[in-house]
């Protein structure tokens, strides 16, 4: 088989995948059904991969661990400044990062169409809980270093905190969901950061920028 020829079979099962994976969902997506699309013998298809879930993997992998690491990667970095650095900054930092994950989201539109809506019954049925669970994990840290800064922290429950990130980040990938345009959805979203950092300096009595 030539290159072109390997390439051009490969394009043509992604592309009957997308279309079944987002008509039906991984869990009743058919195979079958995907081969037939791609007009390609079953023998074949197992020559790329050698399963549904692999070629599941294979669609939003990499495109998913990209926005992990880079929303991992700004926890770590912020983590590491000053108390009154990560309050100076936070709007800043929190706002660059999103701006960056929807730029992405909107270049790879399909393989978060698929990992929004599509992912149930693999293992990135939970991709927005780990996103979710590491933003808790930070909000622990910030609610600690503001002690140690001489705070008086109200009380915040572990299900409310959850409850906020979830909320949060389940509404960034609404954009996603509700199939807005690129312009639209960082309008939304902007929106939507002004109004949970406002629920957060009531909660934790700061004010979130340089004074």
């Amino acid at each position: 088989m030539t290159r072109d020829k390997e390439s051009s079979t490969l394009e043509r099962i992604h592309t009957a995948a997308k279309a079944e994976f987002l008509e039906k969902g991984f869990q009743t997506a058919s195979l079958r059904n995907i081969v037939k699309m791609a007009h390609v013998t079953t023998g074949a298809f197992y020559g790329y991969y050698d399963s549904k879930e692999d070629l599941f993997d294979a669609l939003v992998g990499e495109p998913a661990e990209y926005i992990l690491t880079l929303f991992g990667g700004t926890i770590d970095a912020f983590e590491k400044l000053t108390g009154e650095e990560q309050t100076s900054q936070m709007l800043e930092i929190s706002g660059d990062v999103t701006e960056q994950m929807m730029d992405y989201m909107y270049e790879h539109y399909d393989a978060f169409k698929l990992l929004i809506m599509c992912a149930e019954g693999t293992k990135y049925a939970d991709f927005v809980h780990q996103i979710v669970k590491r933003e808790e994990a930070s909000t622990y840290t910030y609610m600690e270093t503001l002690k140690q800064m001489g705070y008086s922290v109200e009380p915040i429950s572990q299900k409310l905190i959850h409850m906020v990130a979830s909320g949060m980040f389940s509404g960034i990938f609404e954009s996603i969901v509700h199939d807005m345009e690129k312009a639209e959805a960082k309008a939304y979203v902007r929106q939507l950061r002004r109004f949970y950092a406002a629920g957060w300096e009531e909660l934790l009595g700061v004010k979130f920028g340089k004074e």
